[in-house]
């Protein structure tokens, strides 16, 4: 097997041997190298055609499959393949792109892409295929909610098609400028698919405490899961919490609505083997971050929707049945009285649904406070979470950071500090969690908002981003701010190995791309601009 497509590579260079440092075995990769060959065989078999919404979530499905942590079953992924193999059946005869005689090319080898020799051609290709992946995460939440955007769609064919064919370096970076477009449009769907379906988010504070009883922990993104599992507890004594990416599904009003939703277990996903031990409760996972499950607790996970792991109950189709996560529920009876749990710092609670809605509500305050010298900074601190040693610079970041500046966070990393009590700033706290790692589009027209307020560029804000990496979404987020011209970008803890040496040349040149050195020492020259 060859993975490098995570932060948590191994070698800081990439998996090889047996299994990965995620987990998954080496024919468990191999699959998932396949799927993605089977979807390019799909792409340049569809070409220019017309393509169906069966066809649209085959490749979104298949990609979002391969994402780190979402599917380690092998039959799952040998029956995705099967699908998308049989589905390019369907437009193989009016394929025009295709070099081989239509229909011959049943799957692409990416080994091709892996093992090409040209660095910035590999760094490019790999860019845009893990691009890709995380705009597929993002389309299929939406989806899943009845919302689709054609120009969306329709790029996933372009650039599936992009990796199986000769390129040249100044055309693959047009194609992957352009995903981050796309990926820009596509979070704006699903802002809207979610602030529509469930209401706008508001500010809620969350406690750390488990009251005794029954009880569900649900994992991942995905708010429809959620909204289906409230609707299935409701009246039977079984109270909801959420966990990592989860957190956020407390500020919308529809989800809110429901008493036994009543606060979040545990932290970011790299602690869920630990902070799972043992728990006297099933865990529901909707979307990525699962981990191979320890023994102590693997009797009580269940998977549902595109992720998968072997030996774990799934629960499937469209409205799904979740009788058998209810039953465990009540079979293992929760705690016997009321437990409080603390975040890595100690705090007991947390605070969410700070989206653009609500920070662009305050903006004449916020822009009265910077005016008058009370707001010297904004800081942009969030991105994924991951195990890796020196992630803690996030932690000691937010911590040093000036205490007349304002933290905006999003996705996990925002686990690292977001139990902390910073205080207030003119009635602003000084944490403000906007969201999942999609609400990134948030955070863009709040930072776009301000500008126009200032009569400035976003560049010229006195506002800096400082990101953690570990899988594709935030390639894709990356791409996204890259294709806005968001420049002096914090990266961290460590930079892609997917990114040759000219490419990060490039990035550094037109966007001043710096990796995150010491909280200390970036603060400084932050703060000097």
């Amino acid at each position: 097997m060859f993975c490098y497509q995570c932060e948590q590579r191994a070698g800081c260079s990439g998996c090889t041997g047996a299994r990965g440092v995620c987990g998954k075995s080496s024919k468990t990769a191999l699959l998932q190298d396949k799927l993605t060959g089977s979807l390019v065989a799909l792409a340049e078999a569809v070409g220019e055609q017309n393509v169906s919404e069966k066809t649209n979530r085959i490749m979104i499905e298949g990609l979002f499959a391969t994402l780190t942590n979402v599917n380690f079953d092998d039959e799952a992924l040998e029956k995705l393949i099967e699908t998308a193999v049989k589905e390019k059946e369907v437009y193989a005869s009016g394929c025009s792109v295709c070099q081989a005689p239509c229909g011959r090319m049943e799957i692409y080898e990416m080994e091709k892409v892996w093992r090409e020799p040209d660095e910035d051609i590999k760094s490019l290709k790999s860019l845009l295929l893990f691009g890709l992946r995380g705009i597929a995460a993002y389309a299929y939440h939406a989806m899943v909610l009845g919302y689709n955007d054609e120009e969306v769609n329709r790029f996933f064919y372009k650039g599936m098609s992009a990796l199986g064919q000769d390129r040249t370096m100044e055309n693959l970076l047009g194609i992957v400028m352009e995903t981050g477009a796309v990926n820009f449009k596509c979070m704006e769907l699903l802002d809207k698919a979610n602030t529509e379906t469930y209401g706008i988010p508001a500010p809620a504070e969350v406690s750390l405490k488990v009251e005794k009883g029954p009880f569900i922990v649900i994992s991942g993104h995905d708010l429809k899961d959620l909204k289906m599992l409230l609707e299935q507890t409701e009246g039977k004594g079984i109270n909801i919490y959420t966990h990592g990416e989860m957190l956020p599904a407390h500020a919308y009003p529809e989800l809110r609505k429901y008493s036994h939703l009543k606060g979040n277990f545990g932290t970011a996903w790299q602690n869920q083997q630990k902070e799972f031990a043992n728990l006297p409760a099933p865990i529901l996972f909707t979307t990525n971050c699962i981990m191979p499950p320890k023994e102590s607790y693997a009797d009580r996970v269940f998977t549902t929707g595109v992720v998968a792991y072997p030996g774990m109950q799934h629960v499937d189709g469209e409205e799904k049945d979740f009788g058998a996560v209810i039953e465990k529920a009540i079979e293992l009876g929760g705690f016997s009285e009321d437990k409080q749990f603390a975040g890595i710092n100690g705090g007991t609670k947390l605070t969410t649904g700070f989206g653009h809605h609500t920070i662009l509500g305050a903006a004449p305050q916020v822009i009265e406070a910077v005016k008058a010298g009370k707001i010297s900074h904004f800081f942009l601190v969030g991105g994924c979470d991951g195990a890796r040693q020196g992630r803690n610079y996030y932690t000691d970041f937010v911590k040093e950071a000036p205490k007349d500046s304002i933290i905006l966070t999003l996705a996990c990393g925002k686990y690292r500090f977001n139990d902390l009590d910073l205080g207030t700033i003119e009635g602003l706290p000084r944490i403000m969690d906007m969201g999942q790692c999609n609400d990134a589009f948030g955070a863009v027209k709040v930072a776009l908002a301000l500008a126009e307020a200032f009569e400035c560029g976003v560049n010229e804000l006195p506002l800096t981003l400082v990101l953690s990496w570990y899988e594709q979404k935030a390639v894709s987020i990356l791409l996204t701010l890259l294709h806005l011209g968001i420049k002096n970008i914090y990266l961290g803890p460590t930079l892609p190995s997917f990114v040759s040496e000219n490419v990060l040349n490039y990035l550094v040149e037109n966007f001043q791309i710096s990796p995150t050195s010491t909280p200390e020492e970036d603060l400084k020259k932050i703060l000097e601009k």
